[in-house]
């Protein structure tokens, strides 16, 4: 659906993207994290045309960006509904009037009964028919989200692009939105590209996910697999990943559960089996999409350490000694 192939882009004498290649496909929610001033909403801004890029190429619906002139890159735009963290509605305008305000660019009628029953059941939709004739001013923050989501839509877009969309609302008010945006994805087949750098967003709505890290992608794949058993210390800085209070005596052995294994009392059944005692370190599990996937680190004995490992590969648990 989205493709990108060696793109960069240079502001001056700062080069923010860096040979960027990924691929987007049809109909999945996909994210884009980082720290920040690694790229994302510079990356994001290149997808939908709004800036330009140095070298390399971007394909929607594998039509080339860079190839096409003024009108066809706005049919392309038209294509893409944006929602940015400030929401940026107008304030003199109200939730109807601001819905509509893509069909005025675009001199569509928006008095018509057509008009009148698309941005209807927009609202709807975002649940704020109650709403219909207040003002930004009038609103919550997660209220006016839900207007520029409405507002993203009226244009029927493949593409749904999220800029740091929930970075400015409370962590209850985000959760109604990304099971929104699921909803939009599940119910209309629009393709959400999210840009953030939260990773409960990533957690509850990304299928796969980029990790950019100076301009460069570091990691692409499945945020469970990405996040839970990360390689790349700039991912493990990010996410602040164990304790730095690790026993300096023993064996640290780290176990990995990928949402397979996560139900069965591994560690209880280990304690049984091998008649042994062991102190629990640190552990963290997260629900990615309904499954649970996380770690643990134990602490054993060295002369429990081989019997321990055994076990643990016995009952297929991934496993890491801890230097």
């Amino acid at each position: 659906m989205i493709s990108l192939n060696q793109v960069e882009k240079t502001f001056q004498d700062t080069t923010v993207l860096k040979g960027v290649s990924l691929s987007i496909k049809d109909g999945e929610i996909y994210g884009i994290i980082g720290q920040s001033g690694a790229g994302k909403s510079t990356l994001l801004r290149c997808i939908n045309g709004l800036e330009p890029f140095d070298s390399g190429e971007i394909f929607v619906d594998d039509v080339p960006l860079s190839k096409q002139d003024k009108k066809s890159l706005r049919n392309i735009q038209k294509g893409m509904g944006m929602i940015f963290q400030g929401f940026n509605l107008l304030e003199r305008l109200n939730v109807y009037q601001n819905i509509a305000l893509p069909m005025r660019f675009w001199g569509m009628d928006t008095k018509g009964e057509a008009a009148k029953k698309k941005i209807m059941e927009l609202v709807s939709l975002v649940g704020l028919s109650d709403k219909l004739r207040a003002f930004p001013r009038e609103l919550s923050g997660g209220q006016k989200q839900r207007v520029a989501i409405a507002r993203a839509l009226v244009l029927d877009p493949k593409f749904l692009l999220c800029d740091e969309a929930t970075s400015a609302l409370d962590p209850e008010i985000t959760k109604g939105i990304l099971s929104l945006l699921q909803e939009i994805n599940k119910e209309m087949g629009i393709t959400i590209i999210v840009v953030t750098h939260q990773m409960e967003v990533v957690k509850q709505i990304c299928e796969r996910v980029a990790f950019l890290s100076h301009g460069k992608v570091l990691s692409e794949g499945k945020p469970e697999l990405l996040f839970v058993r990360p390689e790349e210390k700039e991912i493990k800085d990010f996410l602040r990943e164990g304790s730095e209070r690790l026993p300096e005596y023993g064996i640290n052995i780290q176990l990995f559960f990928n949402g397979d294994n996560n139900m069965e009392p591994t560690v209880t059944m280990m304690a049984r089996a091998l008649d042994i005692d062991f102190s629990i370190c640190w552990a963290r599990l997260d629900d990615f999409r309904k499954s649970v996937y996380g770690s643990l680190i134990i602490n054993v004995a060295p002369h429990d350490r081989d019997k321990v490992i055994e076990f643990l590969e016995n009952r297929g648990v991934m496993w890491e000694v801890l230097e």
